[in-house]
């Protein structure tokens, strides 16, 4: 996920010789992208390697967080590619609302596998490192989904706006060309707001502390162990900080729409469709983003080791909670759901 709390990162300059004698440059994955001048010419990038010191940093606590992890991915996997399934399988269910919510389940399989099967391999083999190709690979994946899955939750909330506010109008807006390139949409712009990051990360170099305080390859920590000058960095942050926002501001003025709407309705049954309507969607919008805030809209400073354990919930309990929101709630799904376990239990 991108950090909102880049522009509290102060610039760390050094002098040049000091930056070559004591930090390693880095080339890895991404080096055809790179400047090569700013390269090493010895190119140790093959050897480097990080130290996830997990989520606590404190191996009694890191036995729970593995048995917790160790619940909850095959939950996640189970759970989101269920409601994929249940979708695909009802016709009553061939809709804008589900082909989004069938996205963003796709979304959240990827989401919540860049980082789990790493932080489980590494403690049944009893060891905490990455390579600096596998934490390049981590960061952009995190940020792209992360990214992907904001803006799609934004397309879900217009569709509600628009089904509440204009439903005479909602089937000439709505259209499925019009889903198709917001699902698109969303892809291209998580992934293009990763690369510019990625690659700067790229660019770095590093001093001796390797140790990236947290259970995945995040931004921050890694800012924190560079020797470069990250001056450029923070500003392309800026830049990925407005981009993620958009969504959130988007989800705002979409759900402005829907209670200006529904406080006009007279029937009281009417307002409680609309509201058992977007129940779910505004439930996950809460605990994705609130999360997210808590974590990042603070200074650098504060940043510690013990704050990964708030990265917990929105990088693995968020999608594993969102195919129970949306069910639970929802009759059609739970009734296209039935039909799926009798279907497979019938055959």
């Amino acid at each position: 996920m991108l950090h909102r709390d880049c522009w509290s990162l102060e610039p760390k300059l050094m002098d040049k010789e000091d930056h070559y004698s004591n930090s390693t440059n880095i080339s890895g994955f991404f080096s055809p992208f790179l400047n090569k001048g700013a390269m090493r010419e010895d190119n140790q990038s093959s050897t480097l390697e990080f130290i996830l010191l997990g989520v606590t940093g404190q191996q009694d606590q890191e036995d729970f967080f593995f048995i917790l992890f160790l619940f909850i991915y095959p939950i996640t996997l189970i759970g989101n590619l269920l409601i994929i399934l249940a979708i695909r399988s009802d016709i009553r269910l061939q809709n804008p609302m589900y082909f989004f919510l069938a996205n963003l389940s796709f979304v959240d399989i990827l989401f919540s596998s860049v980082t789990i099967p790493k932080m489980l391999a590494n403690y049944l083999l009893h060891s905490k490192v990455i390579s600096f190709g596998g934490c390049l690979t981590q960061l952009y994946f995190m940020i792209a989904l992360g990214n992907t899955d904001s803006y799609m939750l934004a397309a879900m909330a217009y569709d509600r706006a628009v089904a509440i506010s204009r439903p005479l109008h909602y089937t000439t807006i709505i259209r499925p060309r019009t889903c198709v390139l917001l699902v698109i949409g969303s892809w291209v712009v998580g992934n293009a707001n990763a690369l510019p990051h990625t690659l700067l990360t790229a660019s770095l170099s590093f001093c001796e502390n390797r140790e990236v305080a947290n259970f995945y390859c995040d931004t921050i920590p890694l800012l924190k162990l560079s020797c470069s000058d990250i001056h450029f960095n923070v500003k392309v942050m800026y830049v990925g900080a407005g981009v993620f926002s958009v969504p959130l501001l988007c989800i705002i003025i979409s759900y402005i729409h829907v209670f200006s709407t529904v406080l006009r309705v007279p029937s009281t049954k009417g307002v409680l469709k609309a509201f058992s309507t977007c129940g779910s969607h505004l439930t996950v919008v809460s605990l994705y983003y609130g999360t997210v805030m808590g974590m990042y809209f603070r200074p650098l400073s504060s940043y510690s080791l013990k704050d990964a354990v708030i990265t917990v919930m929105y990088m693995t309990v968020t999608p594993m909670l969102n195919p129970f929101i949306y069910s639970l709630r929802n009759r059609d799904m739970k009734a296209a759901l039935g039909k799926l376990f009798s279907k497979r239990l019938s055959s």
